[in-house]
């Protein structure tokens, strides 16, 4: 992540829960008191999230120490110690709901990224994720996917080419939106094209896409499909694929699997700070 975003994001989040002073905790402790705490897991998963415990606490006082235990992407199981965090009382504990909250739910997606990974047990096909995030929490999403061994789709809309089927529809073609992205974009930006059959197919590869999204496609139909794809094309599978039948799509012979539900259906680690 670039720290420079992250400050800000982090900064923005935390005014959004503090405003102009945390009441509870200001009225309880003095601004010279000191506290020592520990980030505690609650529940199996793979750990995400420690720059943004770091630079979260460093924003509300640079003197808060953290000693991590665990890194990004590793396992952890209930009652494992995550971290170690000291400093000023006032800060510490205006910070802990906002960063816990984006913890766990980044460790969240790293443990889903990975059990996606396991079940579907083909190193041949890398697990990748979507733009179906939280607004605000793109970058966090897509950094735990990361964390859980995934690979990263565009960003957003402004970083590839993505042809969908109501691009297709209002240009009339795959043929003449592909047409239309190169004389627009250049050569620089990457064009993908999403198919949902043979014709369509053979059309992105004769339009010459760099990458062929094969959406909600059977697996048996994506064996065909990709047979009618030259090797330097990349291949995605995209679109009802779940944990549940990931399986299914194992030696289907693409290269990327991508799933919305890494991030839009994700359940959050749970932790805890505790004094």
């Amino acid at each position: 992540m670039n720290t420079l975003h992250l400050k800000k994001k982090l900064e923005e989040f935390l005014i959004e829960d503090i405003g102009t002073e945390d009441v509870t905790t200001n009225a309880i402790f003095s601004a010279h008191e000191k506290t020592k705490g520990q980030l505690i897991a609650k529940s199996t998963g793979s750990f995400s999230g420690g720059m943004v415990l770091k630079e979260g606490l460093a924003l509300l006082d640079g003197s808060i120490e953290v000693q991590m235990y665990k890194q990004e992407g590793e396992n952890m199981a209930p009652g494992e110690v995550i971290a170690d965090i000291q400093g000023p009382t006032r800060a510490v504990l205006s910070g802990e709901r906002v960063l816990l909250n984006m913890i766990q739910r980044m460790s969240g997606i790293t443990t889903m990224t990975k059990k996606a990974a396991h079940i579907l047990d083909d190193p041949s096909i890398a697990i990748c994720d979507t733009r179906k995030t939280m607004p605000g929490l793109r970058m966090f999403d897509k950094y735990a996917v990361a964390c859980g061994g995934g690979s990263n789709h565009r960003f957003g809309l402004y970083d590839a080419v993505m042809i969908k089927d109501n691009h297709i529809a209002a240009a009339g073609s795959i043929t003449k939106a592909v047409e239309n992205v190169k004389h627009y974009a250049g050569h620089m930006i990457k064009i993908e094209v999403e198919t949902t059959n043979a014709e369509e197919v053979k059309e992105a590869v004769a339009a010459k896409a760099d990458v062929i999204m094969f959406d909600n496609c059977t697996p048996d139909q994506i064996k065909e499909y990709v047979s009618l794809v030259p090797s330097f094309i990349q291949t995605e599978a995209s679109g009802s694929i779940s944990l549940d039948n990931i399986a299914d799509y194992r030696n289907c012979g693409v290269d990327y699997i991508s799933l919305g539900c890494l991030t839009h259906s994700v359940t959050a680690c749970d932790l805890s700070f505790l004094i």
